[in-house]
């Protein structure tokens, strides 16, 4: 089982992330492109599975179609720019906001359903969309997905560099790890803690626990946006795979492999799930029955998961 998420009100960060945080910087300049470049594609899916333990975590919520916010901010971010000529930083743009309206259309259904009944909605407004994506081929090219787009300049200088790709890439994510724990740790984020022990209680409190349950809903599927057009400008392609239920399944196996409730679990979950992919796939076909076992191991002995095996090796409290 995973443990109870933990609220650091002061928002302090130990040291040991200070001393990770050095190393990624270093990292760049030691390793290869290809070795910067996997790193690049691993701060970018933490986002997503960071906003997404944001409900799992902290609200209680197990959405399975996260990927719906995280499909419309690459498919906003390509379209704009390839079919549209526009610059993929108004595209980027326009897919937040078009995953933060999005998640507060499908979230006004969702938020109303709790247990399997919510688990199963948000799956199928993700398969609506990702059915969309497959039939409006006049729109998305269909299967084929769209390419092509050039990444854009940042401050002068290119993205298309690796290295220039890899900082922009962690920069954002220590930025959305900072803007997320600020959110924990404020009144709403205790308020969604509660809500999460026990929602009868927090109602009887006085607190609309279901406009708690829907902000919770947008700010996750705004930061999944944020993620999704990352995305799109570190691979200049988009396809219906991004809005599809394997996509959703991938982001709750990091959480869980990683440890909900703490925001860098997750991130841990998703580097450790996307370096086996990378490496493990490139030794034998069956590399998913290798990831299985190591999640039913985590699931079984890894109270935490990954993050809560090393919180109780450090022997400390863990932050959000």
């Amino acid at each position: 089982m995973m443990e109870s998420p933990r609220v650091v009100a002061d928002g302090r960060v130990d040291r040991w992330e200070y001393v990770a945080l050095a190393c990624l910087v270093v990292w760049p300049f030691l390793a290869s492109h290809y070795a910067s470049g996997l790193v690049s594609e691993t701060f970018i899916f933490a986002i997503v599975v960071m906003s997404l333990d944001l409900l799992m975590g902290y609200s209680g919520l197990v959405s399975f179609g996260h990927a719906a916010f995280f499909g419309l901010g690459a498919y906003a971010t390509v379209l704009l720019g390839v079919k549209f000529g526009l610059s993929p930083w108004i595209g980027a743009l326009a897919g937040i906001a078009l995953s933060a309206v999005a998640s507060g259309l499908i979230g006004y259904f969702c938020v109303r359903m709790s247990g399997v009944a919510f688990f199963m909605l948000t799956l199928a407004f993700s398969q609506l969309l990702y059915s969309g994506a497959i039939k409006w081929r006049w729109l998305t090219a269909g299967s084929d997905g769209i390419g092509g787009m050039q990444r854009p300049d940042v401050l002068g200088v290119s993205l298309a560099h690796p290295v220039v790709m890899y900082f922009f890439a962690l920069t954002s994510m220590v930025v959305c790890l900072y803007l997320l724990r600020r959110i924990i740790a404020s009144q709403f984020g205790h308020a969604l803690v509660g809500l999460r022990e026990n929602e009868t209680r927090m109602r009887s409190m006085g607190y609309r626990t279901l406009l708690l349950k829907l902000v919770a809903f947008v700010i996750a599927g705004t930061f999944a946006g944020v993620s999704g057009a990352l995305y799109a400008i570190y691979t200049g392609f988009v396809s219906p795979d991004a809005l599809s239920w394997g996509m959703s399944g991938m982001f709750l196996l990091m959480v869980v492999l990683g440890g909900a409730g703490s925001f860098l679990g997750p991130a841990i979950g998703a580097a450790v799930f996307l370096l086996m992919k990378h490496f493990v796939s490139s030794q034998t076909d069956h590399w998913l029955l290798i990831v299985g076992v190591i999640f039913v191991a985590c699931v079984m002995f890894f109270r935490g998961g990954i993050y809560g095996l090393i919180d109780r090796i450090g022997g400390r409290r863990a932050t959000p």
